[in-house]
């Protein structure tokens, strides 16, 4: 009986947030927020237009968690007071909604990447299977976090279809690609993915980063990576819930969907259309 209550505490112990850190100028903080409400689809490595950051401006978003790493990931972020947006897995917001709640109390953004994350993407199933998909992640985030998650939405590998964007749009569902990524699905040092992302953000000036915080090379990576941001001067913008579509930059001339050159590459026949930037809202 005591061997059993000892390991309720440390289970409960593990799962309660960090201690509040006491940020000064050293640390990354948060620059502004920007509210994010309708149904946009965002990111430039799929859609024609991205979030309106000046130069130097990022945001930090996470996917397929919560994950035993998510722990250190959290940790990092909270002795930065740095701000991110997690993109859960329905089924495993559903297995560890201690993690989820945390992520909740520590002031980041949370929203729903599928139920189960399907290997090819959402487009190669029946399109009520996809819905289906959508809707059971959307409702498992939701219950792990107490009814407190967004609805933002970030498709499985990026992989949408004219019809499951008009399906997230009909539930008010702000879908997400991404600028920027540190291709972390590939396995490599922590030192290599910092090197890899920050070659791409300098060169970019700016952006919407994608990483997962199911790496433990991630995780172990985000501590320098947000010393690094802070040391060069680039700013933390964090993404929360609003009633409209936010200020929007349209896709520079010549811009593609590197995301559909890949479907068309790797599948073929589950590609589609690729669509036509639009004008800038700025």
């Amino acid at each position: 009986m005591t061997v059993n209550k000892w390991l309720i505490f440390g289970l409960l112990l593990a799962s309660m947030p960090a201690p509040a850190q006491a940020c000064g100028p050293d640390a990354l903080g948060v620059s502004r927020e920007i509210a994010v409400g309708g149904a946009p689809q965002i990111g430039l490595k799929t859609y024609p237009r991205t979030l309106s950051l000046a130069d130097h401006e990022v945001v930090l978003t996470f996917d397929d968690g919560p994950s035993p790493a998510t722990r250190k990931v959290l940790d990092a972020l909270a002795a930065q007071c740095a701000k991110a947006t997690f993109f859960l897995i329905g089924r495993n917001a559903q297995a560890m909604p201690e993690l989820v709640r945390r992520e909740i109390a520590e002031g980041h953004t949370v929203g729903s990447h599928s139920w189960s994350h399907p290997s090819k993407s959402l487009r190669a199933l029946d399109l009520a299977d996809g819905i289906a998909e959508i809707e059971r992640g959307d409702k498992a985030v939701a219950a792990a976090s107490g009814g407190t998650a967004s609805h933002f939405f970030r498709f499985p590998g990026f992989g949408d279809s004219p019809a499951l964007l008009e399906a997230a749009a009909m539930r008010k569902m702000p879908v997400f690609g991404t600028d920027l990524w540190a291709s972390d699905w590939n396995p490599m040092t922590s030192e290599r993915e910092l090197n890899l992302l920050m070659t791409r953000l300098r060169k970019a000036g700016r952006g919407m980063i994608l990483l997962h915080d199911i790496h433990r090379q991630t995780a172990d990576m985000i501590p320098s990576l947000l010393r690094t941001l802070h040391a060069e001067g680039f700013k933390l913008v964090h993404l929360v819930p609003g009633p409209d579509a936010p200020e929007l930059r349209a896709a520079p001339d010549g811009w593609t969907s590197e995301t559909e050159a890949f479907y068309r590459k790797m599948f073929g026949e589950l590609a589609r259309p690729t669509p036509r930037p639009q004008q800038s809202t700025n």
